[in-house]
Parts: C-alpha cells; structure tokens; sequence
C-alpha cells in the first residue's frame, strides 16, 4: 500500500455516500477480512487495516471534508491509520460491539477473539492538591497509589517462570468456537480456554495466573505553573497496564486548590482584603503588604471609602492557556472602633461641633 487508494473506492461507495451506508460497508469488510477468519493471509488483514483506515477519515466529517478538498495531502505523512489491529478494535469499538447487519448474529462474538482481549488497560484518577504558590510557580510533586501492575514474576503472562501459555487445543488458539448455519458463521466463547486463545497449565505462583498484581507505585510529576481548581493533567501510559500485553491506560491527575488563608483566586486575579483604621482611610497612608512571594508597599488615598480597591498589576497567577500573570486586587475593610478612649472622643466631638453635626450626648458610647 505505497500509494494509498481513495478512500471511497476502498469501501465501494460514493462520494455522496450517507455516513449509514459508510458505516454498513466498513462492517461488512471487516467481516470479510477480519483477521480471525483468515489466518495467516497476510493481504486480508492489510485489507483489514486499509478499510479500517478509510472508515476513520469518512466518519468524521470534519476529516471527511478535508479528505474531500484535498485529498490524502490534508493529512501529515504518515497518514491517518493504526499501530495495530488490537488499536482498531480499541478504536472502533462501538462498531464492533453491535452484531453483524444489526442483529447480533455472530460479528460481535467474532470480534472478542484474543485479539480483542488485548484490551487497553484501565485508566487512572488521582486527585492532586496544591498550594496558590504551586500555581504560581509550577512545582514537582511525587504521589504515591495502590493499582495494578504487571507480575514482577510472570512479566504478564499468568505462567509459572520457566513456562508458558499454550495454544488452546479445543479452538486452536481463536478464543472461539465455530458452528456453521446455512450462509451465517456463528461463534461462541470456547469453554475450555474461556475466549483466551491459550491455556495456563502452570499458573504463575506470585499473580496466580492474572498477570498483574496490585502494588503500591510512586510517580514523580512535574505540575506546570498556571493549573486551576479541576484542571485534569493526562498521564499516558501510566494507569494499569492491559491485559495480554494490551496497551496500558492513563493517569489523569484531577487538580484541587488549597483553600488560602488570605487570597482568593478569581480566575488569572488574586483579590485579598486589607483592614484600615478609619483614620487611615481619612487621612491617607502607605502600608505594607504580601503578594504570594514578597511584600508590596501600597499607597491609600485620602478619604478612602470602605469597599475600594486597588490593584497592583501582574502580581496575580498565570493559567494554562495565558502564562502572563493577574492581578493582585486589594479590597478596603475600615475597622470602626466600638468604644473610643475619652480623648479621642473628645477630639472627634469638637470636629463635629465644628461641622455642625448632630450627634449623641457626650456621656454615651460613639455608637
């Protein structure tokens, strides 16, 4: 297959073919030369895998329609495609799972062969909690979880060291057995190796014939600066390992935030508050206060009012998608004494007294 054959001409089907009748004829030529029905012919399951192929572009529409306009060249060298036939069945298999013409007559059972049981392993969730500092900054982080793992004894293959798996001798390692019907080839899972294809004389002793075992892990991961509460980092290849030598799933780290003592996270902005005295907001003043990392001198405006705020720019958090940091946005909270000492009220009564303010008698609290 140097030189790739269109797509359509592949399936047997039109250029203005429904995205049903492309369906029907891709399933139709996967049971034609799916591989289980033809050992050891090397070109039924290059056809296999071209058809596969074919159908992966003209499903999507998106890919369709560039196909359309541009032909093979709307993809990169390598093409669209698969590693191998167990990543087709992966891919595909809401296809597989539903019985030959719609009516569950044998495609599904043929497509369970040992082939599929291959099966991707089982993905992962971790969830991560993190300080705003992580945020800011990026961090290394090493977690630790209980999940399987392939059999340290056995390296996966269920058997005792020393031996292996043998060819089933009741389906001759197809995982099934074949009954035929008029023109309709019907399967069942053979009974003796349970679908496997093969057959443990000696199980393994340390997994018991599984495979795997279920161990403690430990993982070092880099976290990248600017992930936000439920950000979801994916792991390939580090959930459990499949079945069979089966591709391993993935590890999707799940990202919480501290809750922080001071900052509260707006987005890419930090909004903290800051407590004045009322003499502060009347009269001005300059304080000190901290960002995530250092501290900032902040000047207060004369007569400022409660519920103002001041933003010290880029002194925030970045995200993933903008590495440029935030704001930093300063909220006023003014602390209004209950009870003044003697003088102090005597000093505020006189400015009342010369603003012509009302206010309660002098032997009474402020308020």
């Amino acid at each position: 297959m140097s030189k790739k054959r269109d797509y359509y001409d592949i399936l047997s089907v039109s250029k203005n073919a429904s995205q049903d009748e492309i369906k029907k004829a891709y399933r139709k030529m996967a049971f034609k030369y799916h591989p289980d029905r033809n050992q050891d012919d090397k070109s039924a399951e290059d056809k296999f895998k071209e058809a596969s192929e074919a159908y992966q572009v003209l499903s999507d529409p998106k890919k369709r329609e560039n196909y359309d306009r541009f032909g093979h060249s709307s993809f990169s060298e390598q093409g669209e495609g698969f590693q191998d036939i167990g990543d087709i069945f992966s891919t595909f298999s809401d296809i597989f799972s539903e019985g030959f013409f719609g009516g569950g007559s044998g495609f599904e059972d043929l497509f369970s062969t040992h082939h599929g049981r291959r099966s991707r392993g089982s993905d992962l969730a971790y969830q991560l909690d993190l300080e705003f500092k992580d945020v800011l900054t990026g961090v290394k982080k090493e977690i630790s979880f209980k999940a399987n793992t392939i059999c340290s004894s056995c390296k996966g293959s269920g058997a005792k060291p020393g031996t292996s798996p043998k060819k089933c001798p009741q389906c001759q390692g197809k995982g099934k057995t074949f009954s035929q019907k008029g023109f309709f080839t019907f399967s069942k899972t053979c009974s003796l190796c349970r679908g496997e294809g093969k057959i443990t004389e000696t199980p393994c002793a340390t997994c018991y014939g599984k495979g795997f075992q279920n161990k403690k892990r430990k993982l070092s991961i880099n976290i990248p600066p600017g992930v936000s509460q439920g950000t979801r980092l994916r792991l390939e290849g580090e959930g459990e390992p499949g079945l069979k030598g089966g591709t391993p799933g993935d590890l999707y780290l799940e990202i919480r935030l501290k809750t922080h003592p001071i900052f509260t996270k707006k987005g890419r902005n930090l909004i903290r508050p800051i407590k004045l005295s009322y003499l502060q907001a009347l009269l001005g003043t300059e304080i000190e206060i901290e960002n995530l990392t250092e501290k900032e001198t902040l000047t207060i405006p004369a007569g400022t009012a409660p519920g103002a705020r001041f933003k010290l720019a880029n002194k925030g958090l970045p995200s993933i998608d903008n590495p440029v940091r935030g704001d930093l946005i300063c909220e006023v909270d003014i602390e209004i004494p209950k009870k003044l000492k003697k003088k102090e009220e005597t000093l505020l009564r006189e400015i009342a007294e010369l603003k012509k303010e009302k206010v309660k008698p002098f032997n009474k609290n402020f308020f």
